[in-house]
């Protein structure tokens, strides 16, 4: 699954790599939404291209609301929602069956601009199991393309980062949950947000997503998963060697 992700990207570099413009709305100018450590469950506002302005990054909410959740206050749905995450990941083989998802599938897909984004890896010590968190960025050091759907449910919009089985790489550090993001290849970031595709095209375009060949990743320190602000730090994604850690990354 993933509930936290790394922005440090500024508007203006965003703009430049995807070829598009920021509609703030609301929004402060200079606020620009960079976040060391973006935590799901605290629902922050993201950019995200959208497949109904895929020349624009607008900034939504974290966590997706059904569109026929109309008039739901949010807190109290993600309160209710809590133990199914919240919104904040939804299920790529369930894209086109979910009440939640089917409406989004077709004309409300996204992208969501990312560094990169932690997953834990489960230590089954003796004494007592603990999870260590890893940063996952691309070899190459551009944006990662996080696939993403989003709802509107009156004048509330939210979205949500699929996710799908995991690949070999996840599946050893990822270990407890076995999923990965979908990762979109930069070839497909045009063709996610055609408005063209069909349900076998869009199944295409994420099973042919990044392969774990072009993702570095290592282990971070357990800071990241303190509550009081201390992840939110340029330094969060420094290494942090594990003497209980036995595998290879």
């Amino acid at each position: 699954m993933c509930y936290n992700t790394r922005v440090s990207r500024k508007k203006d570099e965003l703009e430049a790599r995807y070829h598009i413009k920021a509609l703030i709305g609301e929004m402060k100018e200079n606020d620009e939404l960079i976040h060391n450590s973006a935590n799901g469950f605290a629902h922050p506002n993201m950019w995200i291209i959208p497949q109904e302005k895929p020349k624009n990054m607008i900034p939504v909410m974290w966590g997706l609301i059904p569109h026929y959740k109309k008039g739901v206050d949010p807190k109290e749905y993600y309160k209710e929602t809590i133990r199914w995450g919240s919104g904040l990941n939804a299920k790529s083989e369930k894209l086109f069956d979910s009440n939640n998802y089917k409406a989004s599938a077709l004309t409300r897909r996204c992208i969501v601009p990312v560094d990169g984004f932690y997953e834990p890896h489960r230590i089954e010590h003796i004494k007592k199991p603990y999870s260590i968190p890893f940063y996952f960025e691309r070899k190459d050091g551009l944006p990662i393309n996080l696939a993403g759907i989003y709802a509107v449910a009156g004048n509330l919009v939210t979205f949500s980062i699929l996710t799908k089985a995991a690949t070999p790489m996840f599946a050893e550090i990822h270990n407890k949950k076995n999923r990965r993001p979908v990762l979109l290849q930069d070839d497909d970031i045009e063709v996610w947000l055609d408005n063209g595709l069909n349900e076998s095209d869009v199944k295409k375009v994420i099973e042919d997503d990044l392969p774990d060949s072009q993702i570095n990743t290592w282990p971070i320190s357990k800071d990241l998963y303190k509550r009081n602000g201390e992840a939110d730090r340029a330094d969060i994604t420094d290494q942090v060697d594990y003497p209980d850690l036995q595998i290879t990354y």
